[in-house]
């Protein structure tokens, strides 16, 4: 399997095209318990071209009842990011300095268990939580500073590249 480059400025493309409306290729989950994760799922989709078919631990989407947990779940996206080994994209958690376009946050708002999943679409020139921007879904928003979200904890998961 080779390591190919992750393409960010296609993922924060996807983003802002998408970040008030739904691309209908895709289910929209507000109604039962969020679409944060499923589109930055689509945007991950977007800057990498490879889905990971693993029964239960990979990453994918087919249909509605078709797809993975870690397509539309917080926590298990963040597993499997920082857990890949096969096919589809690859990260760790970062920290702050790290962060870039088309990377993940993932926001805690009772400091126990992280519940929305942001996508950066911008970072300043250092980094820093007063000058990142995301875009999401459920509470619909792109160019939003990070630092408008009232949250307890957050988690930065960098993506290092694409198993195809």
């Amino acid at each position: 399997m080779r390591v190919i480059q992750y393409n960010r400025s296609k993922a924060v493309a996807y983003a802002h095209k998408w970040a008030y409306g739904r691309n209908p290729a895709y289910y929209d989950f507000n109604g039962i318990g969020g679409d944060c994760t499923n589109f930055a799922s689509q945007v991950l989709f977007s800057g990498s071209g490879v889905m990971n078919y693993t029964p239960v631990y990979g990453w994918y989407y087919s249909g509605l009842n078709s797809r993975s947990p870690s397509w539309t779940g917080v926590p298990f996206l963040y597993n499997f990011l920082v857990g890949n080994t096969g096919p589809g994209p690859f990260g760790s958690d970062a920290d702050v300095s790290r962060v870039q376009p088309g990377d993940v946050v993932q926001l805690s708002f009772d400091g126990v268990t992280f519940g929305h999943t942001p996508v950066i679409v911008a970072v300043g020139a250092r980094p820093a939580t007063g000058n990142i921007r995301v875009a999401a879904h459920t509470f619909n928003a792109d160019d939003r500073p990070l630092h408008s979200y009232t949250y307890q904890k957050l988690r930065f998961i960098h993506i290092e590249g694409v198993r195809a």
